[in-house]
């Protein structure tokens, strides 16, 4: 689904700029963070439906502000410190005085600000400031962006991506992955019947078992796969010992990370096939095919890696092979 992609490049590219910040503060590199303003007063902008401009660009060094929006009447400091006493030092400042009637947001760029939400702050000058909704970090934004309409996560992608993407790609590396997905999209798989190696009755048990219904006609769809797959993982290992190994390694350390994450098995299931997909439009080895056969082609890896016991838990005695 596009709206996973949208969201999972958002995602790591703001967690990739946040552990940046934090690195390069360490010794004392504050580049990141003087860029930062401009860039999170558009990404705010397009998130709240506000007007914030870089205070310091029409003077510098104002203290305790960088972003203001006089139309709605909005001021905004940019941070990588995310201290109580950070914002009180802010909110103690004479500035507050010229902003008098205006909301003061505090953005923090680099660490987690879950717990100052629920803390109380001194704000001297009365600033209209309210924790629970006025402290921004990545979680909070990231909380907004998955449920906006599919059309502003484009929008809010395409901002990123002009800003942070040749920025803070990380290297790309050749993968098993994509060396499958490559095989695999060069076969034609019209007219490929079930495999009969596949036991359909222990399939639907482990189905049962792990509460994947809703996505069971998905399973049954990709299934008839396993046999064409399976020939072309043992091409792959002429090529290395480990091969085949590896990609299941991989589609089983999606499983893992996402394992728990607040989510249903089956949307489980399904973040496990946007993760795929994601890992193989990241490799340098990927030849680009359309978005729906390369969807197609990762849920035929992680059905058959579900068949094979690799992902998901197995009932007692499942063999998914039948026995000749």
């Amino acid at each position: 689904m596009k709206r996973s992609n949208y969201f999972n490049y958002i995602e790591s590219h703001l967690a990739t700029l946040a552990a940046r910040i934090e690195n390069r503060g360490k010794i004392n590199l504050l580049d990141l963070n003087i860029y930062s303003e401009t860039f999170f007063a558009d990404m705010l902008n397009m998130l709240f439906n506000l007007e914030l401009n870089n205070l310091n660009i029409i003077k510098q060094n104002v203290e305790g502000i960088d972003l203001v929006d006089t139309s709605n009447k909005v001021i905004a400091q940019v941070s990588s410190t995310c201290t109580k006493q950070k914002i009180e030092d802010s909110l103690k400042k004479e500035i507050f005085k010229k902003y008098n009637g205006y909301t003061f947001k505090f953005i923090s760029i680099a660490k987690n600000a879950d717990k100052l939400r629920k803390t109380t702050f001194s704000n001297p000058h009365g600033a209209l400031f309210d924790p629970e909704c006025d402290i921004v970090d990545v979680p909070s934004i990231l909380k907004i962006v998955i449920n906006m309409p599919i059309k502003h996560q484009k929008d809010l992608y395409t901002l990123i991506k002009d800003e942070l993407g040749d920025e803070i790609d990380t290297v790309k590396f050749d993968t098993n992955l994509a060396a499958i997905i490559n095989i695999l999209s060069d076969e034609d798989l019209n007219g490929v019947v079930n495999s009969p190696e596949i036991n359909s009755f222990e399939i639907n048990k482990k189905i049962e078992f792990n509460n994947l219904l809703s996505v069971q006609e998905m399973i049954e769809e990709y299934k008839v796969y396993y046999k064409k797959l399976d020939e072309k993982y043992t091409e792959f290992d002429k090529q290395g010992a480990n091969k085949s190994l590896s990609v299941f390694h991989v589609i089983k350390s999606q499983y893992l990370r996402l394992l728990g994450q607040n989510q249903n098995e089956s949307e489980l299931f399904i973040a496990i096939v946007d993760s795929v997909v994601n890992v193989i439009i990241q490799s340098k080895n990927y030849k680009e095919i359309s978005y729906e056969e390369l969807e197609m082609c990762a849920y035929i890896l992680v059905v058959d890696a579900f068949i094979r016991c690799k992902i998901f838990k197995n009932p007692e005695g499942y063999n998914y092979v039948i026995t000749r």
